[in-house]
Formats: structure tokens, sequence, C-alpha cells
């Protein structure tokens, strides 16, 4: 099993989508290194994404003001019409009553503008579960086990390095009616990538694409998940543009670092408590956690009355 290192912990503001809020958030860098010892060497890969620390208060009583002048722009040369070229963090923020988790008004509307996604139909007891997969920690198989179980469906989002060390698993996802997603080539932010070269830009999904292709001989979904929920207007622009609808998340926990698991309990406790209508749930396969709490958090939202929907269901 390959080794993780984790190399950051930073506690910083972020951008609230288009707004700046400062509150405490994590942001994670891990670099599993490479195992001299193992079949399934995997390049360095690293992990940077914004999360509510479990304890914050489920509203934000503050109200924070989009500071326009920080907010950089790109004049289009067919039309003269500016797109936004800055960078983005994807939050939300969570609630504890059941009701789904909050975006900021021009927020909501520049997804819905470019075809992205952060929940779904919110009118009824439904979630879709979704996993990113950038290398394999050995809980995937057990994951599908526990999918395939309890009949649920779920979207994996991965990367060419994971496609191609992972063959095997790649095909039962597959084969087992779950969605295998593109998640990029090299897992970079979306958004300096859109800034510097639109070609590379779309070699991060096509290069990807082809992966898939070539293991399962079919064409890969066209839902994208940016690496690290980094993003810009321009960035979901292109992806708009090569016929993708991009899926960020309403709940999401730090789970995505192997030497600092959360405990069963407090990861159930999080998850439960923010469970709501139409949640998009992103969980990282990596997790050792996830993998012993699945099939009780399972039967635990199906008692509740929850179903499952895949994201071909998205309203």
């Amino acid at each position: 099993m390959n080794k993780k290192i984790l190399s950051a912990i930073l506690v910083i503001p972020i951008l609230f989508g288009g707004c700046t809020k400062a509150s405490n958030l994590y942001i994670e860098t891990i670099k599993p290194s490479v195992d001299a010892t193992s079949n399934n060497k995997q390049p360095t890969f690293e992990e940077n994404i914004v999360v509510p620390q479990d304890n914050e208060e489920e509203t934000n009583e503050k109200k924070e003001v989009k500071d326009e002048s920080k907010e950089k722009f790109k004049t289009s040369k067919t039309d003269g019409s500016k797109i936004s070229i800055t960078e983005k963090s994807w939050f939300y923020q969570p609630k504890k009553d059941g009701t789904p988790s909050g975006e900021p008004p021009e927020i909501l509307e520049l997804i819905k503008k470019y075809s992205a996604y952060y929940l779904g139909d919110t009118s009824k007891k439904v979630l879709y579960l979704t996993f990113d997969e950038g290398y394999e920690n050995g809980y995937t198989s057990k994951i599908l086990d526990t999918l395939k179980a309890n009949n649920v469906k779920a979207a994996f989002f991965v990367t060419t390095p994971y496609i191609n060390a992972n063959n095997d698993l790649i095909k039962r996802m597959v084969a087992e009616g779950h969605l295998v997603c593109n998640h990029s080539n090299n897992h970079p932010s979306m958004a300096q990538v859109a800034l510097k070269d639109k070609t590379k830009f779309e070699q991060e999904f096509t290069v990807t694409e082809k992966a898939f292709e070539e293991v399962t001989g079919q064409k890969m979904p066209k839902f994208f998940r940016p690496p690290m929920g980094k993003y810009s207007e321009l960035s979901l622009s292109y992806t708009k543009d090569l016929g993708y609808k991009t899926i960020f998340w309403s709940f999401a926990y730090k789970d995505w670092i192997p030497t600092e698991q959360p405990s069963i309990e407090k990861a159930k406790k999080v998850i439960m408590e923010r469970t709501h209508n139409g949640g998009i749930v992103l969980l990282h396969a990596v997790s050792k956690t996830n993998t012993e709490i699945m099939d009780s958090i399972l039967k635990e939202w199906k008692s509740k009355g929850f179903e499952f929907k895949t994201l071909n269901e998205l309203p």
C-alpha cells in the first residue's frame, strides 16, 4: 500500500464562491509517495478541498460583500462580452436542520448558466452518491461490494492515472451499473489551465475519455468534477462547451487523508446531521472510515426514507 504524507495544513480565509468569507476551513494537500515494492505505482497526487469544520454553525449571520475590485475579466474577441477568470474554491454553507446547503445568489446564477450542479431534486428525499478517485488505496473493491449488497448506484470520478492503474476496478464499476465520470487527466486547477491554454484545458478531458474508452469500449459519461473544487467562470464556460455538466457537491467532510481518518462515530454524526433532500454527496474512496461505515450509512439513509438517484436523473 502506498504511504501518504500530509504536507500542509492551512487554516485560511477563502472565497465563498464569489464572496469573500473568513472562516475556519480546512485546506489539505496530500502527496502519496510511490512504494517501490508495489505493482500499482501511482504518480504524485495532490488533494486540496475546502470543507467546513465539523463544529461550524449551521447559519452564517454575517453579511459578506463581494469585492468586485478583485475580480478579473477576459474580453471575448467575438462579441466583446466579459467573462471572469478569477479562480474560486467551491464551498457551501452546511445546515443541520435537514434543509439543503446554501450558496450565494450570484453563485446560484453562475452555476445555472453553465450547467453546473451542487444539488439535485430538493423536493424529494433523494441523494446522489459520488466518490472521487485520484489513486487507489485498497478500499474501492469493498465499497463496490457494499453498494451492490444495498442495491445502490453511485458515480466515481476518476483521473487518467487511476484508470490506467486500475483497469479491473473500472470495468467492474461499469458492469455493476455505476457511472464512471471525468475527474481530469492530471488533477490540476481547471481555472488556471483555462487561463493559460484552452487546448491543454480540453486535453484534460479528452485524454481521460480516451483512457476510459480503451478500457471499457464505451464513451465516458459527460459529467465532470473540477479537481480540488477549483473553478472560474471561464473554466465553467469551457466545460459546458465540451458538452459536460459540472458536478460540485452539497456535502463533503475531511475524509481524504489516510493518516488522519475520522472516527466512525464522528463520521456518521456529521454525515447524518448534514443529510438533506437532493444532496450531492462527495466521499473519497481512499478513506478507511468511509469503507467501514458505508453499509450502516446506506441502511440508515434508507430507513429515513431516502432513495438514491444517478447523475443521469438530475433535474
